[in-house]
């Protein structure tokens, strides 16, 4: 860790001995002069008073994510270019937003690494690794991401991939405390940003297609006390229940024994607050597995599964929920951002919370009461006709309750009609901008299933998710799925403009005062459009797919625009190689712009490779199996169909079959992350999984002869 050695310093033992004495009075002493990171609830709240700041996730407590600076503007975007940036030494996902307080930059990157930056030159000021266990990657769905740090009173706070929660001082990095938030010894992590709120840090974990119990937790941001735990889905019916709003839920849960299984409903990213009404909201997760028809047979909502959660911040205590997608078997996890506004609708000004969860419908609720408005469709969707406007429920397609009979082609898929890239409002334009997928997917019970203690835990049949192997037919797919940022009218329920991008895994939004919009796009471009019509204005070829949302801050009287570009994520992972254009070579970097900027980026190095399989030996009915295995155990990381997203080993291409069993059971590269998989697989398992990646090997070696390099 590098450090800046400031002249305080050597008055640190005096400091420190007055302090103790005043502690020791039930007194604290007040920094006599500024202190980095000096964060608390009259700045967030006044955040429109000193727009040169991005105190919070998203800017401000309801999260619009809307920039007030006007220095950059649709006249001189032109001259918009690269100020500084900073290369990180690793090579995976970058999904973070930053956090600038008083010409400091906050960021967190892969492994759950901090960094502090001069947010006007780009100097390093320090950084902190947690030392997160490589192993510990093997309980990720997504990629070893971070999505940001939260800042309060002189720390920072960040959730760990292993489920810690760290505070920091702003300072330097140093270590102030450390709290495990989740059972060490179960496949929880921690991915999402913290939310600071009334002197408590708000965390909450993922891990449902694991088998975890969700919840959200609040801890002191003083000492790292645990002040209070909401859990999103009840425990044991035979035990008590940990608050008394999990005896409501427990009624939308029949048969089965969930808890056995977690149950799921994870609160893995977006969080909001009110403090007029001083009401804290969580969006929840998918169930765990994901069909209900294993969870809980007897059918029911499955609360609070899917739902956005209103909740007391001092206390934990429920207030109010709605649930997005009732019984949710498909995934459609309403953990995505959630923005708090304040529109006119029938000719009354409502207080709103909006949301795009998973599921595809665009929603519009009183953020009091949780009463239901309005929802409509956004993308593609086939899993449920719309959304009662008396009820508030989906009208569900009822082919979508899907058996082992035969798969239902939803739409949109897992990977949803939205996840977890932010969206924008802009208060000027009525519009929130997001980008938008188009999928399908084929769900199917897995026959026989049953719970494992080691890897994924969805219920749904591995090999129908399988895509083709034919190049003709994975084009034809790929033809099929669609990407675009969409200006949406959440009063109207429109679309008033898209933009199409050439991939479906595009990046998070900011807008602005000055009429514009700037997003990155999994091509490897980040551009900015008019926010009132979506004209592209400027454009920077960033080289890496960019899925991480912009912010924008100033110093010294100067503005700037940064992101984290990085590509990765779950898309990326496990079908990223098959199906995206994507400039999906990742480099790992933050890049921040302003006018005039004149620095550039290195020339883009791009590596080809050759297909040298070995011979393949083994049975048709033996690479059949390796196939089964492999998408159940291995394609989650290194690709649908041994296709890979360009973040892990491309196993077609691997060298290592000389010591393929060591590597898989074990475990000689786990140092890299690559664990003994032997709980689960046998040495005829690892020998049939290497002689499916053989075979596919030899079949895209030959599809590529006769081919150009440049073709290649």
């Amino acid at each position: 860790m590098t450090k800046d050695i400031s002249p305080q310093f050597l008055f640190l033992p005096f400091i420190t001995a007055v302090a103790a004495l005043l502690l020791s009075t039930g007194l604290q002493a007040e920094p006599s002069g500024p202190r980095q990171a000096n964060v608390d609830a009259r700045r967030i709240l006044a955040a429109d008073d000193e727009p040169g700041n991005w105190m919070s996730h998203g800017r401000t407590y309801d999260e619009q994510r809307y920039s007030l600076l006007t220095q950059i503007n649709e006249k001189n975007i032109d001259r918009l270019g690269l100020s500084w940036r900073y290369d990180f030494d690793t090579h995976r996902g970058l999904e973070a937003t930053p956090i600038v307080v008083d010409g400091v930059m906050y960021v967190s990157g892969s492994w759950s690494r901090v960094y502090a930056f001069d947010a006007a030159s780009g100097k390093l000021l320090w950084q902190y690794n947690p030392q997160v266990p490589p192993e510990w990657a093997v309980n990720l769905c997504c990629d070893v991401v971070n999505r940001g740090v939260a800042v309060w009173k002189g720390s920072v706070y960040v959730g760990t991939l292993d489920g810690r929660l760290i505070a920091l001082a702003a300072s330097d990095g140093s270590l102030l405390w450390s709290v495990q938030t989740t059972p060490a010894d179960k496949p929880y992590s921690i991915t999402g940003a913290p939310r600071v709120v009334k002197d408590k840090v708000m965390i909450g974990n993922g891990g449902a297609e694991f088998g975890a119990r969700g919840f959200v937790s609040a801890y002191d941001t003083s000492t790292g006390e645990l002040i209070w735990r909401f859990y999103t889905v009840p425990g044991n019916p035979a035990e008590p229940f940990e608050n008394p709003a999990l005896e409501m839920a427990v009624t939308t849960w029949s048969g089965g024994e969930w808890w056995k299984r977690g149950g799921g409903g994870t609160v893995w990213d977006a969080m909001a607050y009110d403090a007029e009404l001083d009401l804290f909201y969580i969006g929840v997760g998918n169930g765990s597995p994901w069909s209900r028809e294993i969870r809980s047979p007897g059918g029911g909502d499955n609360l609070f599964l899917s739902s956005i959660v209103a909740v007391r911040p001092d206390t934990g205590e429920y207030v109010w929920h709605y649930q997005t997608t009732p019984g949710d078997s498909w995934d459609y996890t309403a953990t995505q951002h959630m923005i708090l506004a304040e529109i006119e609708i029938d000719g009354s000004q409502r207080k709103v919370i909006m949301q795009a969860p998973k599921n595809g419908f665009f929603y519009v609720l009183d953020r009091e009461t949780g009463e239901f408005i309005s929802a409509k469709a956004f993308t593609d969707v086939n899993w449920a006709s719309h959304i009662d406007q008396t009820t508030g429920r989906p009208v569900v397609n009822p082919e979508a309750h899907y058996g082992q009979s035969k798969p239902f082609m939803a739409m949109p898929g897992p990977a949803g009609g939205h996840t977890w890239q932010p969206m924008s409002y802009n208060p000027v334009t009525g519009l929130v901008y997001f980008p938008v997928m188009s999928t399908a997917y084929p769900y199917m019970l897995e026959s026989g299933f049953k719970f494992q203690s080691f890897g994924w835990n969805t219920g749904n049949d591995d090999l129908v998710t399988a895509l083709p192997e034919d190049e003709a037919q994975r084009k034809e797919i790929k033809a099929m799925l669609k990407g675009w940022l969409v200006a949406w009218d959440p009063v109207q329920q429109k679309s008033i403009w898209q933009v199409n991008h050439a991939n479906i895994w595009n990046g998070g939004v900011l807008s602005t005062s000055t009429n514009l919009v700037f997003q990155g796009n999994g091509e490897g471009y980040f551009n900015a459009y008019s926010a009132d019509q979506g004209q592209q204005l400027w454009s920077f070829f960033a080289q890496t797919g960019i899925t991480a949302a912009p912010i924008s801050y100033a110093v010294d009287g100067e503005q700037y625009i940064a992101v984290m570009a990085g590509w990765g994520g779950g898309v990326p992972l496990i079908i990223g190689g098959m199906l995206t254009d994507a400039a999906n070579q990742n480099v790992s970097r933050l890049l921040v712009f302003k006018l005039g900027g004149e620095k550039q980026l290195p020339p883009l190095k791009v590596q080809y490779r050759e297909l040298d399989p070995p011979p393949l030996e083994a049975t048709p009915e033996t690479v059949q199996q390796g196939k089964v295995l492999y998408h159940k155990y291995c394609g989650s990381c290194h690709g649908n169909s041994a296709i890979s997203g360009g973040l892990l080993p491309d196993l077609r291409y691997t060298q290592m079959h000389a010591v393929w069993q060591q590597v898989v059971l074990e475990g000689s590269l786990r140092s890299r992350g690559m664990v003994s998989f032997d709980q689960v697989l046998n040495q005829e398992d690892a020998r049939a999984i290497q002689s499916y990646v053989i075979a596919r090997a030899h079949r895209d070696k030959a599809n590529l002869e006769g081919m150009t390099k440049h073709e290649k």
